[in-house]
């Protein structure tokens, strides 16, 4: 288990530290967010390793799961730091390397983006399913399993925002990033 074995652990973050990685760079633009963030969900692993269930679908797809609660507890953070203090306040400095390759990994997740901002409409259940879909390239059954739904209802709601979105190509395509 990955909680109590820290090689376990390593193996884990080993296997998926680039996808988390390049999840949270297509939501958010500051190399210095992506990096805590990065760190962020892998303590929440640890600290939820016991939620994981196998048959429920894939690491990644729990991990996305796990990722987008972190992203969401990390803006509503913020939002209340933003009203409090100037948002650089308590930031870990990068050394140059790393903010060059945050930087790098920002800039190739432009285009995920674009679809990010033209998805903001979309009721929020839509809009998750197709991310995890289109996005970051989960099944719908994977996509289900990180929202905490039934698979038929992703399906309907991923049907819905393409829909919505049938003019977005990349959306429909369901290869964006």
């Amino acid at each position: 288990m990955i909680a109590t074995d820290p090689e376990a652990f390593e193996a884990f973050y080993r296997r998926h530290v680039e996808a988390i990685t390049r999840f949270l760079a297509r939501r958010v633009d500051d190399p210095h967010t992506v990096a805590d963030l990065v760190a962020e969900v892998f303590v929440a692993v640890l600290d939820s390793a016991h939620t994981y269930r196998p048959g429920l679908g894939s690491e990644i797809a729990w991990l996305y799961g796990v990722a987008r609660n972190t992203l969401s507890a990390e803006r509503r953070r913020a939002v209340k730091e933003s009203r409090l203090a100037v948002r650089l306040q308590g930031r870990r400095l990068l050394e140059p390397d790393d903010v060059a390759r945050m930087e790098e990994r920002i800039d190739a997740e432009s285009t995920a983006r674009r679809a990010f901002k033209a998805m903001a409409g979309l009721p929020e259940g839509e809009r998750a399913v197709l991310e995890l879909v289109a996005i970051d390239q989960l099944t719908v059954t994977e996509a289900a399993a990180a929202l905490g739904i039934r698979q038929v209802t992703a399906r309907v709601r991923l049907h819905r925002a393409r829909a919505a979105l049938k003019d977005l190509p990349l959306v429909m395509e369901g290869t964006i990033g």
